[in-house]
């Protein structure tokens, strides 16, 4: 396939988004690295390029366009506003095969505080659209009722804030769990710990152990020591609240049918009926754009090994390739607008196309 042919695919898809009312924008090529090696996922921060300049510092080549687009936004966009882009992007690949370490992204980005359901429906429906024909399978998911779970946890606020920091690693989170909730063991080496730490107070043992080296300060250390204790002091997650949390990470079902399955348990995990209640309206809103959400997939873990500032609804479009990645994804991302917008934020959804894979899967049918 042609670099041509490629580009003719990204044109169509961006004046597309040009017609639904997106205004076009530019994102540079180079970025400062520092604030967005934190926000991006744990999987493109180890993929990034990163290069270092000797006035600006730290800096990196385009992953993404999302965050470049929120911090031009936030610092002077219209409110509401929609965005369009097209450009490389650029990410470290660990093997070979027909994933691109540059390739072309074209997106759209929904600035919104009205109506977020509906601007959530508008999108998918958009992308829907524009990549009909092709013979992909959408899926749906929502971040933010597995959020919601953990936060209404009965547990510590410490063991509350791992989870919710090792969400988008779901071994880890699975790990995490099963430790909180009784079903697996303490690690070997944090029993042995434990059984120091019992036989003096943590800054005993500091000083005990002689010469101090590392970058930690002994009062670094000590704090630490003191959460390992009463993090073992602490009870574990009570069975039947486990158990929904267990029953949400691999809830699979037409969306129309996880709606009556997450109401169903609503009233046993009841921190999660707000979120349950935007994905019902957000279900309404796909209903009214002519999306049939009674075969609609969803799944309330999707989402959760991409972009760590996704916290709401997600959804992505795949090939039956299995080395194909995602032929076009998204998702909300309003507390990415406060963490870049100084205080301010607003609601906001948007997603990418890969016209790569569209022209490669436009030629083959």
């Amino acid at each position: 396939m042609t670099k041509a042919a490629i580009r003719a695919e990204a044109e169509r898809l961006f004046a597309a988004f040009q017609a639904a009312g997106a205004v076009a924008v530019e994102a540079d090529l180079l970025l400062p690295a520092e604030t967005l090696l934190d926000l991006y996922g744990e999987d493109i921060r180890a993929r990034a390029y990163v290069t270092t300049d000797p006035l600006r510092g730290e800096m990196m080549l385009r992953p993404d366009f999302t965050v470049p687009v929120v911090q031009a936004h936030m610092a002077d966009g219209a409110d509401p506003a929609r965005y369009c882009y097209m450009g490389e992007v650029f990410r470290k690949q660990e093997h070979l095969g027909n994933r691109a370490s540059e390739y072309l992204q074209v997106g759209f980005e929904v600035f919104d505080r009205d109506a977020p359901e509906a601007a959530d429906a508008e999108v998918f429906a958009l992308f829907a659209g524009l990549v009909s024909g092709l013979g992909l399978r959408a899926v749906t998911g929502d971040i933010g009722i597995l959020m919601a779970a953990v936060r209404g946890l009965d547990t510590t606020e410490r063991r509350r804030a791992a989870l919710l920091r090792h969400i988008w690693r779901p071994k880890r989170f699975r790990a995490l769990l099963d430790r909180f909730a009784g079903r697996a063991a303490v690690p070997a080496g944090r029993v042995a710990l434990l059984e120091r730490l019992a036989g003096g107070a943590p800054n005993e043992l500091i000083a005990a152990a002689g010469a101090f080296i590392g970058l930690r300060a002994p009062e670094d250390i000590a704090e630490r020591a003191q959460a390992l204790i009463e993090d073992a002091e602490a009870a574990p997650i009570k069975a039947p609240e486990a158990a929904l949390l267990y029953d949400l990470l691999g809830l699979q079902a037409p969306a129309e049918a996880a709606l009556g399955h997450l109401r169903g348990i609503t009233p046993l995990l009841p921190a999660i009926a707000p979120a349950v209640d935007r994905f019902a309206a957000r279900l309404e809103a796909l209903r009214a754009r002519g999306v049939a959400v009674d075969t609609l997939a969803f799944e309330a873990s999707l989402g959760r090994t991409s972009m760590e500032y996704y916290d709401g609804f997600v959804f992505s479009f795949h090939a039956d390739a299995a080395d194909m990645p995602a032929v076009a994804t998204g998702g909300r991302y309003d507390a990415l607008t406060a963490v870049l917008g100084a205080g301010r934020s607003i609601p906001a959804v948007g997603g990418i196309i890969r016209p790569h894979l569209v022209a490669a899967l436009r030629g083959a049918v």
